[in-house]
């Protein structure tokens, strides 16, 4: 098993999450959209009422077009997923009309 890196974002996207989340949003969904984890988006919700939101410092930042990369990566494995659901309920429902 290999150790999973952390992941670093900027200040942007962090408030840009936190946006969608306040703007009614569900954390489920706009972790799944992002590709964070929901605790990581509940964190970063709860420093932003608290006034103590911070960016990443160094050099690892994450930049727009990795943060594309992510959302389109985590749209990718939902339409997958939901497309094998559907397969799966086609060849089901064939089996009942023969």
């Amino acid at each position: 098993m290999t150790k999973a890196t952390r992941g670093r974002y900027t200040l942007e996207f962090k408030q840009e999450a936190v946006r969608l989340v306040e703007s009614g949003q569900t954390m489920a969904a706009v972790s799944r959209s992002l590709g964070v984890v929901e605790q990581t988006l509940h964190n970063w919700v709860k420093a932003h009422r608290a006034g103590t939101l911070k960016g990443a410092s160094g050099k690892l930042q994450v930049s727009a077009e990795q943060m594309e990369i992510s959302r389109l990566r985590a749209e990718l494995a939902r339409v997958t997923m939901e497309r094998d659901i559907l397969g799966k309920a086609t060849a089901f429902f064939a089996k009942g009309q023969k």
